[in-house]
């Protein structure tokens, strides 16, 4: 065996990979389904469990705003009430024994006072006029802090209540001397709680909240809500209570979704809480649109200008987003935005959740899924190929060796034909083919040699024809003769030649190729034999192909007898040729009476083999003429000149379109004529003037000698040879004229 032929790769390892491969495809295919479910599934719960918590998260943090709310409504009762009773007492007594009016002219706690008598501090600027309505507000505010201050500041930094003049009356307990250390031109004018109680400011007077802040004595971040209380239309006081913001920042900052972080804002841009804020040394609040553009700000506060610039992007999102929305989408940073506002203060409080934080799961998930796979993978390749190596390498491998034996000639192989499936039927008919092949092969040889024999002897028989031929024309003295008898004779001997020809590539066909093709197409598709016997269309016709070698080679063989039978016809018309035209060329070229219609069937005879060839249609119409005195040869070699070319020209037509028209008439001027006319190739015009040139000629194999010829032998019996053509594809005429001389007339 040719070490080139050899497989490349064992059918089970290609088969394994092949195989293994599609089923790499299958579990990526899987692995990735199962990650787009997973990944689905954990993101329609994520969002679902975010928007919870947002939620429950906005319902436990707005819980101190709606407390202080419930205060207010309860309190401006309270205060109402106390203010109508006071109304009917005399108040001023009481207010002096309480307050004092201080040397910078404020008026404010007595600082000889107890300190539990100082836990309401009050401050009132020099401007205030201290009248009897004044003062009957003023006391019944200390009054309702007093008796309820306590009891709020459980869960309120200050309780305070505010009265248009500026004046503030406050329960603060931690800080006792609150009042005494304002300065003397302190007021509330700048305090937006104080700006929102206007009138012109909450015309639907209801709880207003204000921004955070930082509380000047405590530096605490709270803020402030304040309930604005009107008595007979007129604004008499405000209600507030401050919120310590510290713990509320802290949870929104610390207490949060795995992966995820809180923000919390007003409408308003003002930032409250964020987990990259640092408020520690902030005198004042961020403000998220205002400070985006401040650099020195934004990585003061926020650690980075790209921190400033992500947040400014999430608070235009939860802006712009639909009523009623509480689910969004930030697309340029991956994020998912669950957003509530908080009742009271109406702040924004928002969950940011990365896209990765939902994905990761998936991810891990459709790893795990990967793995098993592989190990499965690899578990069934590995049995797999115990298998395929057990019941299809090994006996395709014996296959292969007898295929080798069988080109290389030895036909005797011995194939396990036991097996009662695919393989075996297969070793059973490839011993059947070696058989039918060996006897093929000694049937064929035998022909060959046979017909080997046959060429040579009717090569010699057709070498002593041409040496007699040679010999007469010698002995005639005429070489023109011999000329144009070997011109006669080549034209049989095409046939002749053609016959032998076609014998041999028969021959030469019959070899063993077939067998030697059938071997090689199987050493190509050795590594994959098992695909390619039974899904390739080539392999699926090798054993039909293998039942039907034996039949084709004994078609092939009673072809070759057949060209053998045809050479062996034609070898027999040379010598009927020949000795014709020894009968014509016994005697010396002299004018003799000749009958023309005889003539022209004897030059139809001796084309009569490549006529039939041909399958060319002869019609003739000829005019009974009496002999005419003329040299029988020369018209002779003439007219098997043009029957010749006329066959050749009718070649590139359809068989049954091939007509052949012989015409015989007596022409004016004492001239008798004969047409010869062929449906064939036709003459283009810049070949009709060339065509009797010597050496002229159109056929590959042609010489150019037999019109030239037949033109100077037409001349040297006085007549002429004409032709005509309406083109190519058109056919062509050619017209020998020749002197009419009637035997009767020359008598």
């Amino acid at each position: 065996m040719n070490p080139s032929s050899r497989p490349r790769a064992p059918l089970a390892r290609s088969t394994l990979l092949k195989m293994g491969a599609r089923i790499a495809i299958v579990i990526a295919l899987s692995t990735l389904s199962s990650y787009l479910h997973m990944r689905h599934t954990l993101r329609t719960e994520a969002l679902a469990h975010l928007q919870r918590h947002v939620a429950e998260r906005s319902q436990r943090e707005q819980a101190i705003f709606a407390l202080a709310e419930d205060n207010h409504a309860f309190l401006k009762k309270a205060l109402e009430e106390r203010i109508r009773e006071l109304q009917r007492e005399e108040v001023s007594a009481r207010f002096d024994s309480l307050f004092k009016r201080l040397p910078d002219g404020t008026v404010r706690n007595r600082p000889e006072l107890p300190e539990s008598q100082r836990t309401v501090h009050v401050f009132i600027p020099r401007d205030v006029t201290l009248d009897t309505w004044f003062r009957t507000r003023l006391l019944a505010a200390y009054d309702v802090l007093s008796r309820y201050g306590p009891a709020f500041h459980v869960r309120f930094k200050t309780t305070y209540i505010t009265f248009p003049e500026g004046v503030i009356a406050g329960f603060s307990p931690w800080t006792p001397n609150w009042s005494l250390g304002l300065a003397s031109d302190f007021s509330l004018a700048d305090f937006e709680d104080f700006i929102l109680s206007q009138p012109r400011n909450n015309p639907r007077r209801q709880t207003t909240w204000t921004g955070i802040y930082k509380d000047p004595v405590s530096n605490e971040w709270m803020a402030s809500g304040a309930t604005p209380l009107d008595l007979d239309g007129h604004h008499v006081a405000t209600i507030g209570h401050d919120v310590l913001l510290d713990e509320l920042m802290d949870r929104t900052r610390n207490d949060h979704l795995s992966g995820a972080y809180n923000v919390l804002f007003r409408d308003n841009g003002q930032l409250i809480a964020h987990p990259g804020l640092r408020m520690e040394n902030a005198s004042g609040a961020y403000n998220i649109l205002s400070a985006a553009e401040q650099t020195d700000v934004a990585v003061n506060l926020l650690g980075s200008q790209e921190n400033a610039t992500h947040l400014r992007r999430i608070f235009e999102r939860v802006e712009k987003r639909d009523p009623g929305q509480t689910l969004l989408e930030l697309p340029e940073y991956d994020e998912y935005i669950a957003v509530t506002r908080l009742r009271g203060p109406g702040w924004n409080l928002a969950t940011v959740l990365p896209e990765s934080v939902v994905t990761q799961p998936a991810i891990l998930s459709a790893r795990y899924v990967l793995l098993l796979g592989i190990l499965s993978l690899l578990v069934e390749l590995v049995i797999m190929y115990r298998v395929l190596q057990q019941q299809i390498t090994l006996p395709l491998m014996s296959l292969s060796l007898a295929t080798d034996k069988v080109a290389s000639g030895e036909f005797h192989v011995e194939l396990d034909t036991s097996r009662g499936d695919e393989l075996g039927q297969l070793a059973r008919s490839f011993r059947l083919m070696a058989d039918q092949v060996q006897r093929r092969e000694e049937e064929l040889r035998h022909a060959n040699e046979g017909l080997e024999q046959r060429v040579e002897e009717r090569t010699r028989e057709l070498k002593d024809i041409h040496l007699q031929l040679v010999q007469t024309a010698r002995r005639a003295g005429m070489a023109e003769i011999a000329t144009n008898v070997l011109h006669n004779v080549g034209n049989v001997l095409n046939s002749v030649y053609t016959s032998a020809q076609l014998a041999k590539e028969r021959m030469a066909n019959m070899r063993l190729e077939h067998v030697g093709r059938v071997a090689g197409m199987l050493q190509e598709n050795q590594s994959d034999i098992g695909s390619f016997l039974t899904q390739d269309a080539r392999g699926r016709n090798v054993m039909p192909f293998m039942s039907k070698l034996g039949q084709n080679l004994l078609e092939e063989q009673q072809e070759i007898v057949s060209l053998l039978d045809d050479v062996g016809r034609y070898t027999e018309h040379i010598g009927d040729i020949v000795k014709l035209q020894q009968n014509y060329a016994r005697t010396p070229r002299i004018h003799e009476p000749v009958d023309l219609a005889a003539l022209m069937e004897d030059a139809l005879r001796i084309n009569s083999a490549g006529l039939s060839r041909h399958q060319v249609k002869v019609q003739r119409h000829l005019t009974p003429l009496p002999p005419v005195m003329t040299d029988k040869h020369k018209t002779l070699m003439i007219l098997v000149n043009l029957v010749s070319n006329a066959k050749y020209a009718l070649d590139p037509m359809p068989p049954s379109e091939r007509l052949l028209q012989m015409r015989l008439e007596k022409a004016p001027a004492d001239r008798v004529r004969i047409v010869i006319h062929d449906n064939g190739t036709g003459i283009g015009p810049e070949m009709l003037t060339r065509i009797f040139q010597y050496g002229f000629t159109t056929r590959d194999d042609g010489h150019g000698f037999g019109l030239h010829s037949s033109a100077l032998a037409a001349q040297e019996l006085g007549g002429t040879l004409t032709v005509h053509s309406d083109g190519p594809g058109r056919g062509a005429t050619f017209t020998l004229e020749l002197p009419y001389h009637p035997v009767q007339q020359t008598a």
